[in-house]
């Protein structure tokens, strides 16, 4: 195995705790409000603005959206994606210091990734592939061709974690290894029947 290639939301980061704050700012509940936030969040991996997403988050729950007011809830739902698992970080620096390279394949927004890069935690990965600056994203064909030419690698040399078993299956699919994500103790299990550690 050369390349393990990480999952970002859920995997190295916690889920969001920013929902309250969205919805706040939104002015509607959150009950009301989370159903949307979900449900749109497929085209906002692929490539909507966030102009784009917001504005259609807004108009299914009733109210306007202006580039300022969109500005503000990315601004606040980024942040919201950024608390990272110190033990899903304590395993990437054991792949690392074993020889491992290192990959990240993330389904998220344009702007999230910009930040993402920014982060302390991403100089770990030799390449960072985010499906919103591709217009493509898991579990799609064509995000795993694109992450194999990104790697210049063969499928059978890369494993892929991912907290979804949807991505996971479609990884295998394209050739790669893949382990569902439901902690860092059963990846590393899995990683050790890949040979890996």
């Amino acid at each position: 195995m050369r390349w393990i290639v990480f999952d970002y939301g859920e995997v190295i980061c916690h889920r969001t705790a920013e929902l309250p704050k969205v919805a706040s700012l939104l002015g509607v509940p959150q009950e009301v409000m989370e159903p949307a936030y979900w449900e749109l969040r497929d085209p906002y991996d692929r490539g909507w603005t966030d102009l784009e997403y917001w504005t259609e988050l807004a108009a299914r729950v009733g109210i306007s959206m202006d580039e300022r007011q969109a500005a503000e809830l990315t601004a606040v739902d980024v942040s919201g994606w950024l608390s990272v698992n110190p033990d899903t970080l304590t395993l990437l620096d054991d792949l690392a210091a074993a020889g491992y390279s290192l990959g990240f394949l993330s389904n998220a927004p344009a702007s999230h990734g910009r930040l993402f890069r920014q982060q302390p935690w991403a100089e770990r990965f030799e390449h960072m592939v985010i499906s919103g600056e591709l217009g493509i994203a898991k579990p799609d064909a064509e995000i795993w061709a694109a992450l194999i030419a990104t790697l210049d690698a063969d499928p059978a040399e890369c494993v892929f974690l991912d907290d979804k078993q949807v991505n996971v299956a479609g990884a295998e699919a394209a050739g790669l290894h893949g382990h569902h994500w439901t902690g860092v103790e059963g990846a590393r299990l899995r990683l050790a029947e890949l040979g890996v550690l």
